[in-house]
């Protein structure tokens, strides 16, 4: 009997280790070194600044990954549930104003007073002010846009974006978070920064080989374009004008969060969302491939996952550090973008079921 049992618990044992030897999963990790992490420390020392942040409902939905104001300072949000909010400028009457039929990310307005949304789920779309929604861009260079993430829209009309992920699509994976974990634990390299050429209708790759490509800002000269590489903790610098043209380099970084959107401010700045502090276990096993495919073969509520922390910072032009303004106890977490005004910053998130914004004399700016 004893022999028996012996026996039933080695098959046991037996088919566990198989299990997670052998059992098949989406990623192919890659060997990398992670940066030093700077750590809360310095000037990302540990602050409570975001404490002044007000919020507003946004209909119902939840997830207000971006803020973008019309010229008559109606505020608009893009929401997980697909629907594009409309609030009045002082943060009354939400109502859901389009629905995209997808997953919404970045949003930005053109000259024309078109809204300009990067949907995860459906591409490059344009929103004509009486809300029609046109796809503009579903395809780059014969490869599908599997994760359109931010865009910003340059003077000159063209308007620049980023494809998170070649590889783990937004739909095809379960949904935007979903996608970025498998990513940024594979760590592969998929994600792009493309530029949309309105008058040629056609989408073009500038950059690839990012991991994780998220936001992305014109620098204020129009020289530039900022990208965020998430699974990178940096910003880089993408030349599109000028001597340097074609070139990339690391703007700022490494972070001690994983960056999400970047948006061009006032005076000078640039503001970084930081999504979620980094993982310690993701940094220590960077170059070992195989022990994050057995990771990833723990049940999802074991595997590393975004924590409940608000993060933003402010940059200048040489990338240097200006502003860190925190929330430790994620009130209003999970923070993914920034959009400031002459009075205030809107900032966004992963998982809030409502809109913040914070007035800039209470943070001394």
């Amino acid at each position: 009997m004893r022999k028996k049992a012996l026996w039933s618990l080695a098959v046991i044992l037996g088919v566990i280790i198989i299990y997670f030897v052998a059992w098949p999963v989406p990623i192919d990790p890659v060997a990398w070194n992670a940066p030093p992490n700077p750590g809360y420390a310095g000037p990302y020392a540990v602050n409570h600044s975001l404490k002044h942040i007000e919020t507003f409902p946004i209909a119902g939905n939840h997830g207000p990954e971006d803020i973008a104001l019309d010229a008559q300072g109606r505020i608009y949000a893009a929401t997980h549930e697909g629907h594009i909010v409309r609030l009045d400028p002082d943060g009354s009457n939400p109502v859901n104003w389009v629905d995209t039929g997808g997953r919404p990310l970045g949003i930005d307005f053109d000259g024309q007073g078109n809204l300009i949304a990067a949907d995860a789920f459906r591409g490059l779309l344009s929103i004509s002010p009486n809300g029609q929604i046109s796809e503009l861009a579903t395809v780059a260079d014969g490869i599908p846009i599997r994760y359109a993430d931010d865009v910003d829209v340059a003077a000159d009309g063209k308007i620049y974006f980023s494809d998170a992920s070649t590889k783990f699509g937004a739909k095809e994976s379960g949904g935007t978070y979903e996608a970025s974990l498998l990513d940024l634990m594979e760590h592969g390299g998929h994600g792009r920064l493309i530029v949309y050429d309105p008058v040629e209708r056609t989408a073009k790759t500038l950059l690839d080989g990012l991991n994780f490509a998220n936001g992305v800002a014109l620098s204020h000269d129009q020289r530039y374009v900022l990208v965020n590489e998430t699974g990178g903790y940096r910003v880089v610098r993408y030349w599109i004008n000028g001597p340097q043209k074609g070139k990339i380099e690391t703007f700022t970084g490494p972070l001690p969060s994983f960056p999400d959107n970047i948006s061009t401010g006032q005076n000078g700045r640039y503001w970084v969302a930081l999504v979620s502090p980094r993982n310690p276990l993701l940094d220590n096993l960077s170059d070992q491939p195989f022990i994050r495919k057995i990771i990833q073969r723990l049940p999802a509520f074991l595997r590393p996952k975004a924590v409940a922390y608000g993060h933003v910072i402010a940059i200048d032009e040489n990338g240097k550090f200006v502003l860190d303004l925190q929330d430790p106890d994620g009130a209003y977490p999970i923070n993914t973008s920034v959009t400031e005004t002459v009075t205030h910053l809107y900032i966004g998130s992963l998982v809030a079921p409502v809109l913040g914004r914070i007035e800039k004399a209470k943070i001394g700016l």
